[in-house]
């Protein structure tokens, strides 16, 4: 302003005038109020990871624009990317209500994948469990991910039921809840222990739990991949699960666990077999041979839906 009043050949403005200093002398409700002297400064509180409040994104505006992404380009980029063969929605049809849908875990496809198929209503009525150390890092990814995919953060780093009790609360609202009890994106293309998170909740708010195995998104974007490859996916859906009445959350868990990988034996084989392997307690577990890491790779095979066509299945007479 001094500049340019030296060049009209004007008088300069006094101190008290300074537009800087205006906004400097401004108070409240322009600025935030001082704080009392003899008060405790109360401290500020950081607007990210477990602390992220994720209330806005679950109003109408907000779940408009998400249902319109997930059946929008969503969809069609899964589409491309995984072509998915979707299985068991039928057994679907007993649920009534809300319910937690618990799945395996091999890629960052794997929500996108889960919410373009998980069918109405519970499609544009649910929420996922992300883990708040990694998707609620700064600002700006977590208003991403609770505007894209509808998440909630779930505290992975240290022991601590809050997050899990916010979810538990917004479960008993109505809303469902897409969760992967293992905890992270698989390391090798096997699965991993699952944790009891989802059976706590299903617990806590008296929701039925829905297992879903997930097979191929490895290979199109496996951990520490950040370009996908094209290829096949599949999807499976359980009966939905619910806790007995003298049942802790580490039997829970380890049931729901059991019945994932009961799908995953389905759908490496068939219904009937895989049937018969659950009965007689000799279901592959999700966690893969117990041996090294040349012949856990050689063990897990090329699983896509063209290498199961190629392969030649003779009937057991």
């Amino acid at each position: 302003m001094s500049r340019l009043a030296k060049q009209l050949d004007l008088p300069p403005l006094p101190r008290g005038l300074s537009p800087v200093r205006r906004y400097r002398n401004l108070g409240f409700p322009y600025r935030a109020p001082s704080t009392p002297r003899g008060v405790a400064v109360a401290p500020e509180t950081a607007n990210r990871g477990a602390d992220y409040d994720t209330a806005w994104a679950r109003k109408y505006p907000a779940r408009l624009a998400r249902a319109a992404i997930v059946d929008g380009p969503m969809r069609l980029a899964v589409f491309g990317l995984a072509a998915p063969d979707r299985r068991g929605q039928d057994r679907l049809a007993s649920l009534q209500s809300a319910a937690i849908f618990a799945a395996n875990h091999h890629s960052h496809l794997d929500t996108p994948l889960l919410l373009t198929s998980i069918p109405e209503p519970w499609r544009h009525q649910i929420l996922v469990g992300a883990a708040a150390d990694y998707f609620f890092g700064t600002r700006l990814t977590s208003a991403l991910s609770s505007l894209v995919i509808g998440a909630i953060p779930i505290e992975r780093s240290r022991v601590s039921r809050r997050s899990a009790d916010q979810a538990a609360e917004l479960a008993a609202q109505g809303w469902s809840l897409l969760l992967f009890p293992e905890g992270g994106r698989s390391p090798d293309g096997w699965g991993q222990p699952f944790r009891g998170g989802a059976a706590y909740l299903a617990q806590k708010s008296g929701r039925p739990v829905v297992p879903i195995h997930i097979e191929g998104t490895g290979r199109i974007l496996r951990k520490g991949r950040s370009l996908p490859q094209p290829s096949t996916a599949s999807v499976t859906f359980g009966k939905p699960l619910v806790p007995a009445s003298a049942e802790n959350t580490v039997r829970f868990a380890a049931r729901i666990e059991a019945e994932v990988a009961a799908l995953a034996d389905e759908a490496s084989s068939d219904w009937y077999q895989a049937r018969v392997r659950a009965h007689a307690r000799a279901t592959p577990q999700l966690t893969g041979p117990t041996t090294g890491a040349w012949r856990r790779a050689w063990s897990l095979g090329d699983r896509s839906r063209r290498a199961r066509q190629r392969k030649r299945r003779w009937p057991n007479l």
